[in-house]
């Protein structure tokens, strides 16, 4: 636990707040989930994984999405060499251990979906051979909320791929000042590795042993089932809002990211608090709501707010 405290500590040298997106990059690599990130430009989304990265001393990669990449570009291809007349693998950049991918909704629906792929399968196919990616493979892909022109939004289906989506805001007054004085007068101090891959498999091996009541588990469940049947859990003011609830993967996801928050805090069990701590996280980007929830401006947000305040806490 003191590793994670320490691997924390160097990153919020560089980085000022944003607690919830640090704390969710941890729980991606402990958990072996991917993270979605949605945000405006300029809150140091690259910037957390590439401290995170440096403070682990593990690869990592950025892929910057644009409307004329190619499946290729992300995961890689053969190259015929004239000269020998043989063709030889130039692996993409997914070969690395922590990816950013940049603005994935920019990128058109057959690279969006070879990133998924790799994402889900940890192998990439080039030619006739398959390769197995790095390991920890974890992607953090971004989102621009305020922009969509020239964008192509991700399908439910591969939404569900993501264990989180995390809404990233703005600093506080407080901590924008901070964010100004430490640029201005010296500058970000350099980020040290002060872990390795092998405190990296020690944690995910406590990570295993995390308790977690059968209470808790059934908590959990409710959860989600009320997303699916709302009236059926009390949850009735929601009902007319929600056109499909979350998938069966979230109850996994729950499950696991519960776990890593836990063990994040430093208690070998978890709590309900460590479940709705996360909650939101693992289910905004599965619920889809329907045209009664546009116009009246509910969101997946206020959705599960409600059904946290509704059933029952053991």
């Amino acid at each position: 636990m003191n590793k994670i405290n320490t691997i924390k500590e160097e990153v919020k040298k560089i980085i000022v707040g944003q607690e919830e997106l640090i704390d969710s990059l941890l729980v991606g690599l402990i958990a072996n989930g991917h993270i979605l990130v949605e945000g405006v430009p300029g809150l140091a989304k690259t910037t957390a994984v590439n401290a995170i990265s440096k403070a682990l001393g593990i690869d990592f990669k950025r892929i910057q999405f644009t409307p004329d990449l190619l499946p290729s570009d992300v995961t890689g291809t053969e190259i015929y060499n004239p000269k020998s007349g043989i063709f030889s693998v130039k692996k993409g950049p997914v070969f690395t251990n922590l990816l950013l991918a940049d603005e994935i909704n920019r990128a058109p629906a057959k690279v969006q979906s070879a990133l998924l792929e790799v994402m889900q399968e940890r192998q990439v196919t080039i030619g006739d051979t398959s390769f197995k990616v790095d390991n920890p493979f974890l992607v953090m892909a971004t989102e621009n909320p305020v922009e969509q022109e020239g964008t192509y939004r991700l399908p439910e289906v591969q939404l569900d791929r993501f264990m989180l989506k995390v809404l990233v805001g703005y600093n506080t007054l407080e901590e924008e000042l901070e964010i100004v004085n430490r640029v201005a007068i010296s500058g970000f101090e350099e980020v040290q590795a002060v872990a390795s891959l092998d405190d990296l498999e020690k944690i995910k091996d406590e990570f295993k042993k995390i308790h977690v009541d059968d209470a808790i588990k059934e908590y959990m469940t409710k959860i989600v089932f009320a997303t699916r049947f709302p009236n059926e859990y009390g949850c009735a003011d929601i009902a007319e809002f929600i056109e499909f609830g979350a998938s069966p993967r979230a109850s996994i996801d729950l499950y696991k990211a519960s776990s890593a928050v836990a063990l994040i805090r430093g208690n070998d069990f978890v709590t309900p608090l460590d479940v709705s701590y996360i909650a939101n996280s693992v289910l905004r980007h599965r619920i889809i709501l329907n045209y009664k929830a546009q116009a009246k401006h509910i969101t997946t947000d206020d959705i599960v707010k409600s059904i946290l305040e509704t059933i029952e806490i053991p």
